[in-house]
């Protein structure tokens, strides 16, 4: 992760996009002691992949009873 001051990263703007496309990200920092106000960072891929029920798994099971007015998904926040 690079990191630059807000003058540098207002004016390079278009090079820190490139980064983020490459996947390098960005700490934005403040004042006299560069305090870090903010990262810019790339998108993160989104895991469609079904969740397991980790340490239960093979020993628990969940079942929603059929009047459930939430969706799997939504209940785990898929």
């Amino acid at each position: 992760m690079k990191t630059m001051t807000v003058g540098e990263f207002k004016a390079h703007f278009s090079e820190v996009l490139e980064d983020i496309k490459s996947g390098i990200g960005v700490a934005v920092t403040y004042g006299r002691k560069k305090k870090v106000i903010g990262y810019f960072i790339p998108e993160l891929e989104k895991n469609n992949e079904k969740r397991k029920l980790g340490l239960l798994d093979g020993k628990a099971e969940v079942i929603f009873k059929d009047d459930l007015k939430i969706t799997e998904e939504e209940f785990l926040g898929l």
